[in-house]
């Protein structure tokens, strides 16, 4: 986050989701009062490129854990690999890694682990909106997975390999999706220089594309008022349709498209929770 400060002359960065130590790809970054927003943006599904190894699982579902068992030789058919990968389709229960950053009792998984202690772990309940098996070498798999947030591909890697009754862990990861941006609009690590600043913002979005999936609600003068000051907005207060009635959230926008603020449908009015205008 220092070197993107710095490269972009900005001191409010926020970003929409860490990746795992051994990942690359995609990670979306807000700036300035954008970052207020970073934590709907995280919430949207991801998509992954992944490399899982077949034959043993290690203690961290991946290739910096150490092994649980010997490795065992490895020959499966792409067939058998695809119809494993079916039983993950659609919304699964899925048990974090032990080295994680899921809490349990107000601690985060992985300090337990590098103490030695172990702690009780709740699946929890993600998506699998697809996964396609793209190679399959010898004890290698290739996958592409789009899913929930939430989702630990090392936890999927792991059941794979369990499902197939060898054990398995991953071995690379690359997140190609991230809040609804790829790797085509990303720039690289070497890209984030001071000296590459006039590029960086270049690839810069507006605010006001953001969260497009929720209804945008345009405010007359007098709603734009009670926006800034945090009041529920009535009927009389918006310029545009009651479309936003059945919505989780609602895109407040003034006259000119300027997003003022998200806010959530309440007994007819609308209750900005999230102000984005001083």
């Amino acid at each position: 986050m220092d070197r993107a400060r710095r490269a972009l002359g900005q001191r409010r960065i926020g970003h929409t989701g860490t990746l795992d130590p051994l990942a690359t790809g995609v990670l979306p970054l807000c700036l300035g009062r954008a970052t207020r927003l970073a934590s709907f943006l995280s919430a949207g599904a991801k998509a992954y490129e992944a490399t899982l190894r077949l034959g043993f699982s290690t203690t961290t579902d991946d290739r910096a854990g150490e092994p649980l068992g010997e490795a065992r030789a490895v020959s499966i058919e792409r067939q058998e690999v695809e119809a494993a990968c079916r039983g993950f389709a659609g919304e699964i229960d899925q048990l974090p890694p032990a080295f994680s950053a899921k809490k349990v009792g107000g601690q985060r998984l992985y300090a337990l682990a590098r103490r030695g202690e172990t702690a009780e772990r709740r699946p929890a309940r993600v998506t699998i909106q697809s996964l396609e098996v793209t190679h399959v070498a010898g004890d290698l798999v290739r996958l592409r997975v789009r899913c929930s947030a939430g989702t630990y591909i090392r936890a999927l890697a792991r059941d794979i390999g369990s499902a197939l009754g060898v054990g398995g862990h991953l071995t690379s990861l690359r997140r190609t999706e991230s809040a609804g941006y790829g790797l085509e609009r990303a720039a690289t690590w070497s890209e984030l220089t001071e000296e590459n600043r006039e590029g960086l913002l270049a690839k810069l979005n507006p605010i006001n594309t953001l969260l497009t999936d929720f209804p945008a609600v345009t405010v007359t003068a007098e709603g734009r008022v009670a926006v800034r000051h945090g009041r529920a907005l009535a009927p009389a207060s918006l310029a545009s349709g009651r479309e936003w009635e059945s919505a989780p959230h609602v895109r407040l926008m003034d006259g000119d498209g300027v997003f003022l603020a998200l806010a959530a449908p309440r007994a007819g009015r609308l209750h900005p929770h999230l102000v984005l205008v001083d």
